[in-house]
């Protein structure tokens, strides 16, 4: 049999019975056709139907031709978790299969099904997935950058001292860097990382992945920074960064990074976050701070 007739017969025949436990389905992040066989053998299978968005979740059955027969979609986000969770675990004690997708990509990345996960575990029950569509790694596929290792790190912090503070923390990790980033936020991200982790570090902007727009712009943390300033840009943003290099730390790099934190920052945080961020002795970089406050 061919790999269509494969398909073919996997997507016309009779639902599978789905093993009892919790089921975490990764839903395209875009193109529905890149859903997985066995995840619409999950959704058309389980005995419940849990979603961030449960109309997206709808919506994607009624392409592939998955019936919701007699079948509730729960609304499962991190607003009602404490309010859902409980009925989903009923659900799971009761025998049944539960399956959970995120809006879109893999559950669990940026995504509230970690509590429902745990508490999953925690009772017993089985935790399975149905692998599939990730904007983490669809966005390091075509970054170019290295993906040997990599960290991905989730969405900065919103207000300019905790960015500052938490891109910092990132700044000598040995791995390729990822980021979420709304659009709204895409501009002052790339100015603060330029600051932070230097302007000639190689990195990804990729939007609209697998979408009809999809861009990946590349280039210098300087470049791609000059490149979005004042462009107002829409869509789901993934910001990669290449490792950091073997960098020279001069007084110099270090009152200018003392600069950046001290916006917003107290004298202490500010020295003990460059400290860190260029593993130098805590109290030189203090002494130095203070120097910077009094002129």
């Amino acid at each position: 049999m061919s790999i269509e007739e494969q398909a073919w017969s996997a997507r016309t025949a009779p639902a599978r019975m789905i093993v009892p436990g919790l089921h975490f389905i990764a839903t395209p992040i875009g193109a529905a056709r890149d859903i997985t066989l066995r995840a619409l053998d999950v959704l058309a299978g389980a005995d419940v139907l849990a979603a961030e968005d449960t109309r997206t979740l709808k919506h994607l059955m009624e392409i592939h031709g998955i019936p919701l027969g007699n079948r509730h979609v729960y609304a499962y986000h991190e607003h009602n978790d404490a309010a859902m969770r409980p009925r989903l675990m009923q659900a799971l004690a009761e025998g049944k299969s539960v399956a959970y997708a995120s809006e879109a990509g893999t559950p669990l990345v940026s995504d509230p099904g970690f509590q429902l996960s745990r508490a999953a575990i925690e009772a017993g029950y089985g935790v399975l997935a149905a692998p599939g569509p990730s904007a983490v790694l669809c966005a390091l596929t075509v970054s170019g950058l290295p993906s040997d290792r990599f960290l991905f790190a989730g969405f900065p912090p919103t207000t300019k001292s905790a960015r500052i503070r938490f891109l910092q923390d990132l700044a000598n990790v040995q791995a390729t860097l990822i980021l979420y980033e709304s659009p709204k936020r895409i501009n002052q991200l790339l100015e603060d990382l330029s600051q932070c982790l230097g302007e000639g570090r190689y990195a990804a902007v990729c939007r609209e992945l697998t979408k009809r727009f999809e861009e990946v712009s590349r280039g210098t943390l300087r470049e791609l920074a000059d490149a979005f300033s004042g462009r107002a840009v829409k869509g789901e943003i993934v910001v990669l960064i290449d490792r950091a290099g073997d960098v020279k730390v001069d007084e110099v790099t270090v009152q200018d990074a003392l600069k950046m934190a001290l916006v917003g920052m107290t004298v202490k945080d500010a020295a003990a976050a460059v400290a860190e961020a260029y593993n130098l002795p805590r109290r030189d970089v203090y002494q130095l701070a203070l120097k910077l406050v009094a002129k």
